[in-house]
């Protein structure tokens, strides 16, 4: 695997397993995250699989993720 940075194409992150919730619709609109060998976490848009990459450490994943059970962000998506 190349250098790994934010805003790589994300088809350059060769051999990563690329996932998406369940809850996706059929229309594609989801991202997808990708687990990386040094523990950080890619995020890409499924509509633009070969488009750039977002990479965060597991730290700020882990935040992400925390303050979205916490429905810190449900005013985004919220009417």
């Amino acid at each position: 695997m190349h250098h790994v940075y934010n805003g790589m194409a994300a088809t350059d992150l060769d051999g990563v397993a690329w996932q998406k919730s369940m809850h996706s619709n059929s229309q594609g609109s989801c991202v997808e995250f990708a687990k990386l060998a040094d523990g950080s976490v890619a995020v890409r848009n499924s509509r633009h699989p070969d488009g750039p990459a977002l990479v965060y450490t597991r730290a700020e994943i882990e935040a992400m993720l925390l303050g979205v059970k916490d429905g810190e962000f449900d005013h985004l998506v919220g009417g």
